[in-house]
């Protein structure tokens, strides 16, 4: 073995992100096996993420397991909405305090699906009657709900070639295998002009989304099939979302997550985008991501990153554990850090303020959401450690090195 010392200098410029695919031995100099809790401070530097704070109060202890928010057509009306227990409640503005929706009364710990189409929104958890909003008038609606006549009991909502899209999902009994649409131009009327498309195949329609100028269905199965108001075309893959709530939208491209990664979706067929973090997902030793987190993992995209929460992982690369993990994709840089918050997310979503200002929020497991906050230094008063951890190898790992001092 050679022993490097003296008066050598090695400069390191530009520190890249996680890579557990390859032998730190192989990988490029600085190239990370450990990343958690930092960002990009710029191109090739890390530095600690932000905090957060506290988003309005606990109006109840239950596990919020939906976020969502609607802008109406006026533009200045914005509602934000969190379901937990069994209850939908609503925030003027995003500001104002929590308060019980009418008719917002759903199943206990369900998640809900929802679309806008003409200034409606329309939901549903895909136990009980599917509902949607009290009055058109942009400012004045939202705030009640209404039983919808003839709509389908549906988790999973989308709106398209104006019609308002729906599908039962994976956690109820009977006709979950169906697409339906309502009638042309309202999201209200599911007699006039409505019917439904079989979804062939096995398993039961788990997501319904956008993408490419098409109305997509996937099955919890793994398989896709798209359809553009004439023809049902199989996609020919088993790669689709095993989480419904984990689906984040950048630019027409879904994220999502199943059993073998991270996957993007854009119309044609899906494509890996975890690689580098492979060791993370599943391993030979099984300390993975835990197989009943799949099915539930909550996701999002917030400005260019997509967050999935995956409960506890240990790569069998360093051996270290990450507890409440959070990955964390760059979508234009292509790179993956982890994240950890103190409170773990179970619900994710971002929106647009009436600042102008776009907000990042989760919820927890037992009442209270959070909202990230570029000024906060802690998460909600608890501190956050950061860990950057790589191999610098000089291009010569086989030689000793005898370091003087680093900086």
């Amino acid at each position: 073995m050679r022993k490097i010392c003296g008066n050598m200098k090695s400069r390191i410029y530009n520190f890249g992100a996680l890579n557990l695919k390859i032998s730190p031995f192989l990988a490029k100099e600085a190239e990370l096996i450990r990343a958690v809790n930092v960002e990009r401070d710029m191109i090739g530097a890390w530095k600690k993420r932000p905090g957060y704070i506290t988003y309005l109060g606990t109006p109840d202890n239950a596990q919020i397991t939906t976020l969502f928010s609607w802008t109406q057509n006026d533009g200045t009306t914005l509602l934000t909405y969190r379901k937990s227990g069994g209850t939908l409640y609503y925030s003027t503005g995003g500001t104002g305090a929590w308060t019980i929706a009418g008719g917002g009364t759903l199943t206990a710990n369900s998640h809900i699906g929802h679309t806008v189409l003409d200034n409606t929104l329309i939901l549903g958890d895909g136990t009980v009657a599917s509902r949607h909003s009290v009055g058109t008038t942009a400012g004045a609606a939202g705030t009640a709900f209404t039983n919808t006549s003839g709509a389908p009991l549906a988790e999973h909502w989308e709106n398209y070639q104006g019609r308002a899209w729906a599908a039962r999902g994976t956690s109820v009994t009977g006709t979950n295998t169906d697409l339906f649409y309502s009638t042309s131009g309202t999201a209200t009327d599911w007699t006039t002009d409505s019917s439904s498309i079989r979804i062939p195949g096995p398993g039961r329609v788990n997501s319904v989304f956008k993408a490419n100028d098409r109305i997509v269905a996937t099955k919890d199965s793994g398989n896709i099939f798209r359809y553009d108001g004439f023809n049902l075309i199989d996609v020919a893959t088993d790669l689709g979302p095993t989480s419904p709530y984990s689906i984040g939208n950048v630019e027409d491209f879904r994220l999502y997550i199943n059993r073998r990664g991270v996957f993007g979706y854009g119309g044609g067929k899906p494509q890996i985008l975890s690689n580098p973090i492979e060791r993370q997902i599943y391993n030979d030793r099984g300390s993975g991501v835990a197989g009943t987190v799949f099915d539930n993992a909550p996701g999002v995209i917030h400005r260019y990153d997509y967050f999935v929460g995956v409960g506890t992982i240990t790569d069998n690369l360093t051996d270290e554990t990450i507890p409440d993990a959070i990955i964390k994709y760059d979508y234009q840089l292509n790179e993956h850090v982890n994240w950890r918050f103190f409170n773990r997310p179970y619900s994710f979503h971002s929106y647009k303020a009436l600042t102008g200002v776009e907000q990042l929020i989760f919820g927890d497991n037992g009442g209270q959401a959070y909202q990230l906050a570029g000024t906060a230094t802690s998460d909600n008063g608890k501190a956050i450690e950061s860990v950057l951890e790589g191999v610098l190898h000089l291009g010569a790992p086989e030689s000793n090195k005898d370091w003087k001092y680093i900086w």
